[in-house]
């Protein structure tokens, strides 16, 4: 057998490493990382889901704007408030001219957080009022339970 180490090289013997896991400080620094980054991202998507509700909502109360104007160049007039946004779907009583459905499906759509949405006519600021009042269900609040109109 044949050798290919030169005798006149001293052969230098590596010291053994001893292998090591992580340390208890280690690991805890690792998870207070881990913490603080999970807090500044998670933090961004908490209020997320109550504002795409909300746009929701305005999206939605425009929809329904559109379907009482139309409902106005037939009839000639806004439904009344004792009416309601049950004219959009079904004809109400003395209304000669209508023409519809207005609106597409059978029923008029809850808010998004589950509520009717509430009409007047005449509004406070127009000919009507179309409100969702937010995730508590409540007139007025901040945040996710404020009020969302079709005046805004």
């Amino acid at each position: 057998m044949v050798t290919l180490m030169n005798p006149r090289i001293p052969r230098i013997h590596a010291p053994l490493r001893r292998e090591r896991g992580m340390t208890l400080i280690e690991i805890l620094v690792v998870l207070v990382l881990i913490g603080v980054v999970l807090g500044i991202v998670g933090g961004n998507f908490i209020g997320r889901g109550e504002k795409a509700k909300a746009d929701a909502a305005k999206i939605e109360i425009g929809q329904i704007a559109q379907a009482l104007d139309l409902y106005k160049l037939e009839i000639g007039r806004y439904p009344s408030s004792s009416e309601g946004l049950q004219a959009l779907v079904s004809a109400p009583a003395g209304a000669s001219n209508w023409n519809g459905p207005y609106w597409k499906k059978a029923q008029i759509p809850k808010d998004p957080w589950g509520h009717e949405y509430r009409y007047s006519a005449p509004g406070q600021g127009g000919p009507y009022d179309i409100v969702s009042l937010g995730a508590d269900g409540a007139e007025g609040g901040d945040g996710a339970n404020k009020d969302i109109t079709s005046a805004e």
